[in-house]
């Protein structure tokens, strides 16, 4: 039986606001359509007051047919209702977005306001049914879009973090910010199309995929749904199941094209064999239409006047239980706790004890997995969401409606492993995974491990700088059971605070060689590690920040969110053009090594050899199992250098060597060359460098 939401199948041929227990005043549609001008105006406008829907306790409807409509015609509207969120009484009347809106358009808000909150929702009417739509009428569609067998399985994932906000170097130091809208993503894939507001840029360019280039198969885009903020990362969220009108406005179009846009963005992927994954943030909103429709059961004040509130504190640091309150950063914290005690359910439709917020949050998996067709979720801050119960079941949600969708295509076996919800708690609650709440987690000890050993450091609190790196090499060894279960990262969009900011400007006191050395020291780290990799975009060519000081300190009020991927410095000619496009080839090797390996995508991982004597602090790991051909890591962590190393005759031996079969040879990955046979296990090393053998 088809998995859906039994409020998206009304939504087809009504208007429906759901209000649990806010009033029993009708709402009323407010209905016209848009005048292009300066303002933009609604013209035409109607009102139709909604009745209260026969067997569902809450929702409130009017059909489409009945509100004097035109076919094949799109339509601007708001809903108008008391305010929850005002103190006044009587409550005054506002009119707000439809909280279950496919489009917003920011360009139309509610006249005789003085700033721009309720942005009108879009639809179109055509033959008696309302249809998803952008403003100009344009209808996402998926085309010939290839079977999702043919994505890659959780355990070949190499991921790309892809902030939204993105800057150009014009001119030397002087950067300008913009939005790297839908359609300059589909420009890093589709070497079919160029760029919009960045189309200048040489790699986006037509002709070039970019992305197929690095060779990562997985794309996370920072929040994509549509967000009241001008476009930073999009951690608040206004209109959930509405993709953002920003990213679907390129400069000097006449009207924003976010549903089309994400739709051939999402297609373009899939036909590079590359999997999205979108960024939810569920534990606040700001300016979400429900804080005026219905406050008190979809929100709560804040926590900090409430202590005693169920739904007041986070889920707890590092297992001390119920003990912080919960932050909302400036926006309004969701309810995931308190029930109400009979209400329409949106999902299944039946008359049921629930709590709204969770079952809105579904309604937005629903509507992201079924339009958009996305493969994989991460979770923003699950501490703070602080609802296990939820956060398993929007994970088995996902999951149903992925399996849906592989059964719909008429494949077998092989569904599980190509879907991934994934959350971010720092301090790594493990019983998120072993309770099933969630796949996997960020795994935040990664860089912490890594960026120490890449300065010869023992990580705080660990006894040697032996376990600094094999509890970066191997996750099991922190508490996660399969590799598929962490995300290991370099760099993260976190990139605020000690040790958190990119690489480059972390080593900002080295040369531009040992720059250069540790940073590919590094992504070998990452790339052969047992886990999921992800790569911040910037990082695989050594950006380096453009709106925070030499330091790495925030320099804008804003804060973090304020410093963009600046794509320019991989091309444009500079004094370090070369040292970046010189790592760009080396990561993009290793990525490419890493998604087709089968020894990577194993947790068999075992330490052969280390070596701490004379001031060294070589390291040497193999990876794979049984009936695999092993991948064997050297990296060398220190300023060591084997004497005479450029003499043909020097060498420095590595014991336990895995044997090399008949007929076979030893490929040193990252050089990309052959080894000859007398010197396998016993090549020089040079400082701060790894290499990375295979057999060919």
């Amino acid at each position: 039986m088809p998995i859906t939401a039994n409020i998206l199948d009304r939504k087809e041929t009504h208007f429906i606001l759901w209000r649990p227990t806010a009033s029993t005043t009708p709402p009323v549609l407010i209905i016209g359509q848009l005048q292009p001008g300066n303002p933009p105006t609604l013209v035409g406008e109607k009102h139709f007051p909604l009745t209260a829907a026969a067997g569902a306790q809450g929702l409130w409807q009017i059909a489409a047919i009945d509100c004097q409509l035109q076919a094949s015609q799109v339509y601007h509207y708001w809903f108008e209702v008391e305010d929850t969120a005002s103190a006044a009484q009587p409550l005054p009347r506002v009119r707000c977005t439809d909280p279950l809106a496919f489009a917003v358009d920011w360009r139309l808000f509610p006249p005789g306001t003085t700033d721009n909150k309720q942005p009108a929702a879009v639809i179109k009417f055509d033959n008696g049914r309302l249809i998803p739509c952008d403003p100009g009428g344009e209808v996402g569609r998926f085309d010939n879009e290839p079977k999702s067998d043919t994505l890659p399985t959780n355990n070949q994932l190499v991921i790309y973090e892809l902030p939204t906000a993105w800057t150009i170097s014009r001119s030397l130091n002087e950067p300008e910010r913009a939005v790297g809208t839908f359609r300059d993503v589909r420009a890093l894939v589709d070497e079919t199309v160029g760029g919009a507001n960045f189309a200048e840029l040489a790699i986006l360019q037509p002709g070039r995929s970019y992305l197929t280039d690095l060779g990562v198969n997985a794309l996370e885009l920072l929040p994509p749904a549509d967000s009241f903020f001008k476009r930073e990362w999009g951690y608040n969220t206004s209109h959930f199941p509405a993709p953002d009108h920003d990213l679907g406005f390129p400069e000097g179009d006449a009207s924003p094209t976010a549903n089309s846009d994400l739709t051939a963005l999402v297609q373009a992927c899939h036909n590079h064999g590359i999997r999205v994954f979108i960024d939810v943030v569920m534990a606040f909103a700001h300016e979400e239409a429900y804080q005026h429709i219905d406050r008190a059961d979809f929100y709560i004040d804040d926590p900090q006047d409430h202590p005693n509130d169920p739904d007041a504190k986070t889920s707890g640091r590092g297992g001390d239980g119920h003990t912080e309150v919960r932050n909302a950063f400036g926006s309004v914290l969701f309810r995931y706790t308190k029930p109400v005690p009979s209400s329409y359910d949106p999902i299944s439709g039946n008359v049921t004890s629930l709590v709204p917020a969770r079952h809105l949050m579904f309604i937005y998996l629903t509507r992201w997995m079924r339009d958009f067709h996305i493969d994989g979720v991460r979770m923003d801050s699950v501490e703070n969401v602080a609802n296990w119960d939820f956060v398993g079941g929007f994970k088995d949600l996902a999951r149903a409606l992925w399996k849906q969708r592989w059964s719909d295509q008429g494949l077998g076996a092989g569904a599980d492993e190509r879907f991934l919800v994934v959350g971010e708690e720092l301090t790594l609650p493990f019983g998120l995974l072993t309770q099933r709440r969630l796949d996997g987690l960020w795994n935040d000890t990664f860089h912490t491990f890594v960026r120490a050993a890449i300065l010869g450091q023992n990580a705080d609190g660990e006894p040697s700088f032996e376990w600094t790196v094999r509890k970066a090499i191997d996750c099991r060894i922190v508490g996660f059971t399969d590799g598929a279960q962490a995300v290991n990262y370099l760099t993260s969009h976190d990139v605020e605070g000690f040790r958190r900011e990119r690489l480059f400007t972390m080593l900002r006191s080295f040369s531009d060689d040992g720059k250069e050395k540790r940073i590919k020291l590094a992504f070998v780290c990452l790339l052969t590690a047992v886990g999921i990799a992800m790569i911040l975009a910037g990082e695989e060519f050594a950006d380096q920040h453009d709106f925070f000081d030499q330091d790495g300190h925030v320099s804008q009020n804003g804060g973090k969110q304020v410093d963009p991927v600046n794509f320019s410095r991989l091309t444009d000619p500079d004094q370090q053009n070369a040292m970046r496009r010189r790592i760009f080839d080396y990561v993009a090797r290793l990525v490419k090594f890493r998604t087709q390996q089968p020894a990577l995508s194993v947790n068999d991982t075992n330490f052969i050899h280390v070596d701490f004597n004379d001031g060294k602090r070589v390291v040497v790991w193999q990876r794979g199992g049984a009936g695999q051909d092993p991948v064997v890591v050297l990296a060398n962590f220190s300023d060591f250098v084997t004497a005479n190393a450029s003499d043909p005759s020097s060498e420095y031996r590595v014991p336990n060597w895995p044997p090399t079969p008949p007929g076979r040879q030893w490929r040193e990955v990252t050089q990309d060359r052959v080894v000859p046979p007398n010197f396998v296990g016993r090549e020089p090393i040079f400082p701060w460098e790894a290499k990375v053998y295979t057999l060919v």
